[in-house]
């Protein structure tokens, strides 16, 4: 009776859940801190231009305004490949988690189904 529930094919089954159970849990952890990430946008980095021999950074106010509007598009753009590919992930893991889990079940034998009886 043991030996039915960890046989090869119960392993596999077991293996699969784990790592597609892992698989979910990640790609929701993607998909809140992208969605954090779109709502809350890091700040960046800003790289110092070296001044030139009048005090000035050889930048004008419009070309500074386009670099960090450049910056924010491109987290925002990083944020959102996050989001779609936390959810793809969720898509594709869930359904295969919740198939492997029903194989599991419905081929438990039927002496660990039923609840113990006392005499």
């Amino acid at each position: 009776m043991a030996t039915d529930r960890w046989s090869l094919r119960n392993i596999y089954l077991y293996l699969v859940c784990l790592i597609t159970l892992m698989m979910v849990i990640f790609s929701v952890v993607n998909i809140v801190r992208s969605t954090v990430e779109l709502i809350y946008p890091d700040p960046g980095y800003m790289y110092e231009v070296p001044a030139e021999k009048g005090g000035t950074s050889g930048l004008s106010q419009a070309q500074i305004d386009q670099q960090n509007m450049a910056q924010a598009q491109q987290s925002k753009r990083q944020a959102v490949l996050g989001l779609v590919g936390g959810a793809a992930m969720l898509v594709v893991a869930g359904p295969l988690y919740i198939y492997h889990w029903r194989k599991i079940e419905t081929e438990r034998p039927a002496e660990a189904v039923q609840p113990l009886q006392t005499a």
